[in-house]
C-alpha cells in the first residue's frame, strides 16, 4: 500500500465556466480584471419583436409604381388545353397522370393561374396534340419526321 499517497492530487482536466456562467456580467468583469481578452457583441433587436420593421427600402418598394408580377398562362391557352383534353375524352386527372404532374397543375393551366413552364407545356402539347406556344395556338401539332 505504499503506492497510495493521499497527499498528491492529479487533475487531468479542469472544466471551464459553462456557457451561461461565461455570459453573466459578473464573469465578464472578472475576466476583464484578470486581463483576459473579452469580446462582447449586442445582438440586433434581441428579445424584441422587430421582424417586420419598416425600413427605407421597404418604403421605397411600396412607393414603386411599376407592378412586378409573374407572367401567367393566357386564358386562351387554358381554353385550348380544356378543349383538347375533352376531345380526347380525358379528365384533368387522366391528363395529369399521362404527363406525370399533379391534377392541380392542369387545373391551374386551364384557369390561367399557372406560371408557364415550357416542359409542362410541351408534355401537354404532345398528349392533346395541339400547339400551346407560339403564334399558332390551338393548331394541330405536326408530328416531326425523322
Amino acid at each position: 500500500m505504499a503506492e497510495s499517497d493521499w497527499d498528491t492530487v492529479t487533475v487531468l482536466r479542469k472544466k471551464g465556466p459553462s456557457a451561461s456562467q461565461s455570459k453573466s456580467k459578473q464573469a465578464i468583469t472578472a475576466a476583464q480584471r484578470r486581463g483576459e481578452e473579452v469580446e462582447t457583441t449586442k445582438k440586433w433587436s434581441a428579445g424584441q419583436n422587430k421582424q417586420h420593421l419598416v425600413t427605407k427600402n421597404t418604403a421605397k418598394l411600396d412607393r414603386e409604381t411599376e407592378e412586378l408580377h409573374h407572367q401567367r398562362v393566357p386564358l386562351e391557352v387554358g381554353k385550348v388545353i380544356q378543349k383538347g383534353r375533352q376531345d380526347k375524352g380525358l379528365t384533368q386527372k387522366d391528363l395529369a397522370t399521362k404527363i406525370n404532374e399533379k391534377p392541380q397543375v392542369i387545373a391551374e393551366y386551364e384557369s390561367g393561374k399557372a406560371i408557364p413552364n415550357n416542359q409542362v407545356m410541351g408534355k401537354i402539347e404532345r398528349v392533346i396534340g395541339l400547339k400551346l406556344r407560339g403564334k399558332e395556338i390551338g393548331q394541330p401539332l405536326e408530328a416531326k419526321k425523322k
